[in-house]
């Protein structure tokens, strides 16, 4: 990770002042990893805790979905706290609201209590994670968008895989209001950090320039090709991603896997798909977006089909390792490709928008598996969800060129050779225009 800070892609030293990855280490980075580390240690028990306050099974899987629906539904809200309030400011505002739901989570004695609870930690983490994209996007030079892309989405998948350690460490100690109790911590960390570290100098608040307040109708009015094109591509990239993590526990189960073997395997896997996470984004700056989102949906989607031709545990774990290497391989996408459609006009309305969208794609993946798997077999269920790899790989080779100026590789040297200058949202004009009018193209 050394090689985080380094300047620009073309092998150029950043100039004086300008922001590098390392100087988002403290202000975006590690953030986030200590939030997830929170929803990483509560996610495996959610449902465990409803079942000892009385649920039925189907009423716990009901209090799971809570994290997921609070997401969604808090995404359109999150554009306007963080155009009241600055990104910072609504980050530290998710974590403290974050806070107060999990200690609720620990001392509820109702599963209705748990729902509520669990339904804001999810409209929390909508407020934090649209605050966290447009801070690092504001801050980051064009040169070095995805690789800063690239490791937020890193930082989120390292916490996520450190929480259910950490909760099984102190469901051990404590019984299992412990995992909850590491949540608690975790966004205390989280809102500690925020609190303490000075902001990045080269960040200019979405605050300033949503003044004009625009409204969600005129963002799809005005985007709305874009959102029904490449945002189609975006919904399945979510759900397929969404249901490797149903079908490879259901395949591991279906053909004798242990749960202790499951486990070990599945950590091996996320291993595979964090490492991914800063090569992915480097490659995405160096030859463009599709250099790295065709092969990684394309491996991904590949991968799965193939699942259910294993049979025994080396060709699962082959399997396991290469949907993860896939998975990996994209990290950073779609918050990369967020960024570069992004207008300057109402951008955050337009990430609260685009956001709605993957959230609703992570939805819909487990949802076909189980429908497909109940009308037919598990295998069937899996090969629908895998045919979702190549359908969004073909969405972003049409359109993806036709939005992001930075989908080519000759968008990409030119992003490069722009490495050192502001953000793009800090000029009027957008710095995607110029690029656009630099590359001979227009502005869709």
């Amino acid at each position: 990770m050394g090689s985080v800070g380094a300047g620009p892609a073309n092998g150029d030293s950043t100039p004086p002042g300008a922001v590098t990855l390392r100087g988002l280490i403290l202000t975006a980075f590690l953030p986030v990893t200590l939030f997830e580390i929170g929803n990483g240690a509560i996610s495996p028990v959610l449902a465990l805790t409803a079942l000892h306050l009385g649920a039925s099974p189907g009423r716990a899987a009901f209090t799971l979905s809570m994290l997921g629906v609070g997401q969604v539904v808090g995404d359109i809200p999150a554009a306007a706290l963080a155009a009241r309030l600055g990104e910072r400011r609504a980050m530290i505002l998710g974590a403290v609201v974050a806070l107060c739901a999990q200690i609720a989570c620990v001392f509820a004695g109702d599963v209705l209590v748990l729902d509520a609870a669990v339904l804001c930690i999810g409209m929390a983490t909508a407020v934090f994670s649209l605050s966290r994209q447009a801070y690092v996007m504001e801050s980051v030079p064009l040169g070095l968008r995805a690789r800063a892309m690239s490791s937020l989405g890193g930082s989120h998948r390292i916490g996520l895989f450190a929480g259910p350690f950490l909760g099984a460490l102190m469901i051990t100690l404590i019984g299992i209001r412990g995992a909850f109790w590491v949540a608690v911590v975790a966004s205390a960390a989280t809102t500690a950090v925020l609190l303490a570290v000075p902001d990045v100098p080269a960040n200019r608040t979405t605050a300033r320039r949503d003044r004009d307040s625009v409204g969600v109708r005129e963002v799809w009015r005005e985007h709305w090709r874009l959102f029904v094109t490449l945002g189609n591509a975006l919904i399945l990239i979510g759900a397929i991603r969404a249901a490797r993590q149903t079908v490879l526990p259901l395949w591991a189960a279906h053909i004798g896997l242990s749960a202790q073997h499951t486990s070990l395997i599945f950590g091996i896997a996320s291993a595979v798909d964090i490492s991914l996470f800063y090569p992915a984004g480097k490659w995405m700056d160096r030859a463009g977006r599709l250099a790295v989102s065709v092969p990684s949906m394309l491996i991904l989607g590949g991968s799965m089909m193939a699942l259910p031709l294993t049979r025994d545990v080396a060709w699962f774990v082959l399997v396991a390792v290469l949907m993860s290497a896939g998975n990996g391989l994209g990290s950073g996408l779609v918050l990369t490709l967020g960024a570069d459609v992004a207008p300057y006009r109402g951008r955050l309305r337009f990430l609260s928008m685009w956001r709605v969208m993957g959230d609703s794609g992570n939805a819909l993946g487990p949802i076909v598996v189980s429908a497909v798997a109940a009308l037919y077999s598990l295998a069937s269920g899996i090969i629908v969800v895998g045919v979702f790899g190549p359908l969004s790989a073909l969405g972003l080779l049409v359109y993806s060129p036709r939005y992001s100026p930075y989908a080519t590789y000759k968008g990409a040297r030119l992003a490069r050779g722009n490495a050192g200058e502001p953000p793009a949202a800090a000029e009027p004009n957008d710095g995607v225009a110029v690029i656009d009018e630099r590359a001979g193209r227009r502005k869709p």
